[in-house]
């Protein structure tokens, strides 16, 4: 099993400044969910963990993150971005969610770079990165999660099949000192990173595998 927490990810040097337009019209003191993912395709599960983080949180936008390639995942049963953005867009529902292709256009394939390039771009802005439960699992996987979770909130938002496993991951024990109550949730954007909550409603059991596979339903993105 592999674990990326042993120092800090390597910074790459990111875009020219002024050579990107992120499409993003953010203002300072907004409350922003950055909710990233493959959405391969998107569905009505993705829906529930972004309008459940916009409701719970009190956030101003959800920005869908479109990722060009999950670094973890097989580029072989990846569909198309285009084909990928016109899914979320299906999905993110109201003038408050927006379809990004921000990591496409900045040129960087691991979430902590996207999330660093963000921050930077949009000073005064308070992101919260948001996850399902399922994604919390294998959080200890990724490229530079430690420093994920010291960039910025996070919200996790539970999902099917992942309850148990997600509360017993090695992300959750790792911070379990700096997770606040879900009754607090609304607290979350303007808290200090390190800061987490795991936020629990109406489970939807969607999931692209799923969906690409025309088989049973498995809760996993």
């Amino acid at each position: 099993m592999s674990f990326f927490h042993a120092g800090p990810a390597p910074k790459g040097a990111g875009p020219r400044s002024g050579a990107l337009r992120d499409g993003l019209i953010l203002a300072p003191g907004m409350k922003v969910g950055l909710f990233g993912g493959s959405f391969n395709p998107a569905h009505d599960g993705h829906a529930h963990v972004a309008e459940t983080a916009m409701r719970r949180l009190d956030l101003d936008r959800v920005v869908w993150l479109v990722s060009p390639q999950n670094p973890l995942k097989d580029a072989r049963q990846s569909a198309p971005l285009e084909d990928r953005m016109a899914s979320a867009r299906q999905h993110a529902r109201g003038p408050s969610m927006i379809v990004s292709d921000f990591e496409s256009r900045a040129g960087v394939a691991w979430t902590v770079d996207t999330l660093r390039l963000l921050v930077a771009r949009h000073p005064g802005v308070h992101f919260v990165w948001l996850m399902g439960s399922d994604n919390l699992a294998s959080f200890h996987r990724w490229r530079g999660w430690t420093d994920i979770m010291r960039l910025m909130p996070v919200a996790v938002i539970a999902r099917p099949g992942s309850l148990l496993d997600s509360r017993t991951a090695p992300a959750a024990a790792r911070f379990a000192g700096f997770r606040i109550p879900a009754q607090q949730a609304g607290l979350l954007p303007t808290l200090q990173a390190p800061a987490w909550t795991y936020l629990t409603a109406p489970l939807n059991p969607l999931s692209s595998t799923a969906i690409r596979t025309g088989k049973g339903v498995r809760a996993t993105s």
